[in-house]
């Protein structure tokens, strides 16, 4: 763990959407996970500079206190424009895809030095006809060793300060790197992504799924990525790393995976991932049935490894036990007790925010009651997600539990396309979400037979916070 620095003077901050200031500015209730921050008076008038605009100011204790609310996610950083830029190499892996690869090195002619690591293409003559065109670096291995290892030759290879990962089935535009770039004043910062979206809106049901919820797509709001947050991890797809923070790169023995490790790693040893959805990089989606189905499998599959490597970061699910508790009650078919334990939580939610509230009812029943129907949607998408293989065989012997249960399967994808409004039709996006889900669920369960673990198939309950606020799930991706 290293000795986080303050944040740098010039910096500025603005306040995540969920933030709110409570108490005339002396209380803070937001972040991710939820908390509640207690202010000094001395800490109130800097906090409402922020708000308004100021830099945070060379003061050291100032600089700690946004460094702190930027690593609770309550607030994000404002960096100043970088000067002098950075030297940056762009290292893109590849097998075979010389097509793909042709269109991907279009997009990365602004003067950067390029190398692109042929990882034991079948057909390299191809390849190196697509590399000495665009006038990049050929780096050619031996044997094929996966993305973590093509990853890492390039790393190897690359002597400037910072470095791009970029897959060889993403269309990149000039000028992505550079509008990354003022993030790494912050000396804090070891890697940023940018958002990867749909190279167009494609042709098909499932094409227009991916472009409105693929996998890699980490949406709208930007964070700081780590375990927990709101955005807890960013693919390898389209990365902007510190060379010297990443040391030698990715874990070779990770087939998938490897780049949700490194960005866990980094997090674990106190550096900062941030995620900027305002840059944005094109990646052309797999929109073929059996192949995509594959690749849903394949990300499953990443879950047992990745627990194995990060206990407790990757359970079934996440959520106050008092919301499990009233969940569990309705799908047995006794609502009004569950009814009941919600609105007791949420007294008692009001009860100790009544000291930092001016309105505790209301904060305690948008806190209590949004945390558990995102707690409702949560376990409807993990039934799908995780625990169908053990909710059938109860389904086949409890008749009664038949009704419940598909309605708690369906009703998180009803709840996601309510929220986000994609522009398919209803019935055509729950049944591909759903098997999303199943396909995704698949691969789990591979792996955690394969690594001999149940850790993404357990839940992670909470009852109360240090803070005694019980915070609500957030909404999960993958």
């Amino acid at each position: 763990m290293i000795d986080v620095p303050p944040l740098p003077a010039a910096f500025r901050l603005h306040p995540d959407p969920g933030l709110n200031v409570l108490r005339d500015g002396r209380v803070l209730l937001g972040g991710a996970p939820y908390r509640l921050m207690r202010l000094t008076p001395q800490a109130v008038p800097v906090i409402t500079g922020w708000l308004d605009g100021k830099p945070v100011g060379d003061r050291r204790p100032a600089g700690l206190l946004a460094r702190r609310l930027v690593q609770a996610g309550m607030m994000h950083p404002l960096p100043p424009q970088a000067s002098p830029r950075p030297s940056v190499t762009v290292v893109v892996p590849v097998r075979d895809r010389a097509e793909q690869l042709a269109r991907c090195l279009s997009g990365l002619r602004d003067g950067l030095e390029v190398i692109v690591v042929d990882d034991a293409s079948l057909r390299p003559a191809a390849v190196a006809d697509v590399v000495r065109a665009a006038g990049a670096r050929l780096v050619r291995r031996a044997v094929n060793g996966g993305p973590a290892a093509a990853r890492n030759t390039g790393l190897a290879h690359a002597t400037t300060e910072l470095v791009a990962f970029v897959d060889s089935d993403c269309l990149p535009r000039p000028g992505w790197i550079d509008a990354l770039l003022p993030h790494f004043a912050d000396p804090a910062v070891a890697a940023v992504a940018p958002r990867i979206v749909a190279d167009g809106p494609g042709n098909g049901l499932l094409a227009s799924y991916e472009a409105e919820r693929s996998a890699l797509d980490m949406g709208t709001e930007e964070s700081i990525v780590r375990p927990g947050s709101a955005v807890p991890y960013v693919p390898g797809a389209a990365l902007l790393v510190r060379r010297a923070a990443v040391g030698r790169g990715f874990d070779t023995t990770l087939r998938v995976g490897e780049d949700v490790d490194l960005v866990w790693r980094l997090a674990a040893a106190g550096l900062h991932v941030r995620y900027d959805p305002s840059v944005t990089v094109a990646h052309v989606h797999r929109t073929r049935p059996r192949q995509w189905v594959a690749q849903r499998i394949q990300y499953g599959g990443s879950a047992a490894p990745l627990a194995a490597r990060h206990p407790g970061t990757l359970p079934a699910t996440a959520m106050a036990g008092w919301s499990a508790v009233a969940w569990g009650l309705t799908l047995a078919r006794q609502p009004l007790a569950g009814a009941l334990v919600t609105v007791g939580t949420t007294a008692l939610l009001a009860r100790k925010l009544a000291a930092w509230s001016d309105r505790p009812w209301a904060t305690a029943a948008r806190l209590g009651g949004g945390g558990t129907l995102l707690a409702g949607e949560q376990l409807g998408r993990t039934l799908t997600r995780a625990w169908w293989p053990l909710a059938l065989p109860l389904v086949a012997a409890v008749p009664r539990t038949r009704l419940p249960l598909t309605a708690a399967a369906v009703l998180a994808p009803l709840m996601e396309y309510r929220r986000s409004r994609p522009g398919l039709p209803v019935l055509p996006w729950t049944a591909i979400r759903l098997a999303d889900d199943v396909a995704y669920s698949l691969g789990v369960w591979r792996g955690c037979l394969r690594e001999r673990t149940t850790e993404p198939l357990r839940p992670k309950l909470w009852w109360f916070s240090a803070d005694g606020i019980t915070p609500p799930p957030e909404p999960t991706r993958g």
